[in-house]
Formats: structure tokens, C-alpha cells, sequence
């Protein structure tokens, strides 16, 4: 099959489109033919070795974890699914190796759920990790409930928008910080834009004077001090972007796959809760630039890599 691999760590000029073996399929796993993949910045962190610590790279390494697609043949043990069946998941096994940017993709039943009727096969594909990122920082971790205040930093990246959506929700009060130009684009998702940057701390108490109940911080760095000090007693403070966050008496969380939540955000999509805009997509040859692009760091939504001309939902 056609996939997008890499035999050595590096910038986006070690990624190679080219045959690579066919996917195993194990007992507990379907063969997924791959619609589309997203993007995420996780991807080029382990391209590049970030992740080496906590992740084996059997090389050559095919990246991605996030794909839409459709069943073609189920495992043994793995009646969830028929062929035909669309689904969306969020692939990752504990290395690195067998990813998602390829033409097929064997995915273990427990990293799937049937994929939103009323999105793309494009828009789909950017749901599984950011949705399940947002999804289990702020109803697992955060613990957010109605009527508190939630901050959302880069609200209108990939998880931050989601982040926004899902809190909003949950009934919370959404603040989210942004860039000028994506302020109209928060509103929209349901939160209040402030613009990051020198002064953010001021913005954010003109807007919650006795500070925020959680902080749902995606960028890391000076950002979690700051994020520490706007925090109302008792309030909560989770980063997805810095293990440092320890530090300032919050939590560290990595996402993990989950069926039963993945299935949730499905439905949530269905029932026009939850949106995911696309800001660019590529074709599988051209991977490196979609790494490039999500590597500069201001994204609109998700960028996401598509397998084959035919793209449009089936649905």
C-alpha cells in the first residue's frame, strides 16, 4: 500500500511517500481503508524524537493517529464492526510505527466508533484525538461543571475550539484566548475571545474579576504562571502542552483512546453540538507540508491529509 513513513528522526524532509508492507489485522481489530487523517502537533513532537522517552519508534515509522475511513474487513474477535461500517479513531498504540497516514490503516476496536453522519470524511478525521483531548480534560480531569468559568487557551486552535464547544456544553462560561483575527470565530464556537499575549492576565480579571474555576491550558511555558495566578480558590489548572504544570499546583494530562467517549463526541457531532472546521487539506504525497504548516503553529481548527480523490462523505 501507499503510506507516508520515516526511517529516522527529523524535520518534515525525513517523510517519504511511498510502498510500504501491508497492516496485520489481529483478532481485535478491523481493517480501516483511510478517507482522511488529521494532523496534530503530537505528530511531528514524535517526527522529531520529543517523544522518544516515552514512545519506541520501530522504524520505519508511518505517523498519524487520528483517521476516518471504512471498515473492509473486521478482525476474529472484533463484532463491533461490518464492512461498509464508516468510523472515525483516535489509533494510537503505546509506539511508534503503524500510524494512520497510509492507505489502510488496522485499528484495534478499542480506538474506534462509528464516524458523525453529518461530517465529511475531512471534518471527521479532525475529530478523534482533539475531541477526546477537550472531552476528557474537561468532564475527567477539570471535573467542569455548570454555571463555573472555564479559560481555554489558543480557543480556536484544534482542541482549544473543541475545548470551547464541549464546555460550553457542559453549561460552563467560556473565556478563550486568540488572536484578533479569530475572535469572531470563538464567538461563534461559544466563548468570550480575549487576545493572549503582554496584559492577558488583566483581560481575562476584566472579564472574571474573582478569577476562573479552570484553565484548560494548551500552550505551556509562561503561560501556566500566568494561568496559575487567574485561578478563584479552589480552581483547577490541567495542561495538555507542559508536565511542568506540576509546578503551579495543576495536572499534566496526556489523552488516552476510549471508545465509550469517542462514541459520545460522535453523537455530539450528530446532534450539531460539536463542529470541526478544516482549515486546509493535502493529499497523502504531500504530508510534509501539512506537517509544515501545523509545525508554524497557527492553525484555525485542523489540518488534515487525504487518502485518494474521492473524499466526500458516503453518507
Amino acid at each position: 500500500m501507499k503510506a507516508i513513513s520515516y526511517s529516522r528522526y527529523g524535520g518534515p524532509e525525513v517523510l517519504e511517500y511511498g510502498e510500504v508492507d501491508d497492516p496485520k489485522v489481529g483478532p481485535d481489530s478491523v481493517l480501516v481503508k483511510v478517507r482522511a487523517a488529521a494532523v496534530n502537533p503530537v505528530d511531528w513532537k514524535c517526527r522529531e524524537g520529543y517523544l522518544d522517552q516515552i514512545l519506541d519508534a520501530v522504524f520505519p515509522v508511518i505517523p498519524g493517529w487520528d483517521v476516518s475511513g471504512v471498515v473492509v474487513r473486521p478482525g476474529a474477535s472484533a463484532p463491533e464492526f461490518s464492512v461498509g461500517d464508516e468510523v472515525i479513531g483516535y489509533v494510537r498504540e503505546d509506539f511508534l510505527s503503524r500510524g494512520t497516514f497510509a492507505e489502510y490503516v488496522a485499528a484495534p476496536v478499542r480506538t474506534l466508533a462509528r464516524k458523525p453522519r453529518n461530517l465529511s470524511f475531512e471534518e471527521a478525521a479532525g475529530l478523534p484525538l482533539a475531541g477526546l483531548t477537550a472531552y476528557q480534560v474537561l468532564v475527567k480531569a477539570l471535573e467542569v461543571k455548570r454555571g463555573e468559568t472555564v479559560l481555554v487557551h489558543a480557543a480556536a486552535g484544534g482542541v482549544g475550539s473543541l475545548a470551547v464547544q464541549v464546555a460550553a456544553h457542559l453549561g460552563a462560561r467560556v473565556i478563550g484566548t486568540a488572536g484578533e483575527r479569530n475572535h469572531d470565530y470563538v464567538r461563534e464556537l461559544g466563548g468570550e475571545p480575549v487576545t493572549y499575549g503582554e496584559g492577558l492576565a488583566e483581560r481575562v480579571r476584566g472579564l472574571a474579576p474573582e478569577g476562573v474555576d479552570a484553565v484548560f491550558d494548551t500552550i505551556g511555558g509562561d503561560t501556566l504562571k500566568v494561568s496559575a495566578n487567574l485561578l478563584a480558590p479552589e480552581g483547577r489548572l490541567v495542561s495538555i502542552a507542559d508536565p511542568e504544570v506540576a509546578g503551579f499546583g495543576g495536572r499534566y494530562y496526556f489523552v488516552r483512546p476510549d471508545a465509550e467517549d469517542l462514541r459520545k463526541l460522535s453523537e455530539l457531532a450528530e446532534q450539531g453540538v460539536l463542529s470541526v472546521h478544516v482549515q486546509e487539506t493535502f493529499p497523502l504525497e504531500r504530508a510534509a507540508d501539512a506537517h509544515r504548516l501545523n509545525q508554524e503553529g497557527r492553525t484555525r481548527g485542523k489540518i488534515v491529509v487525504t487518502v485518494g480523490q474521492d473524499t466526500e462523505s458516503a453518507s
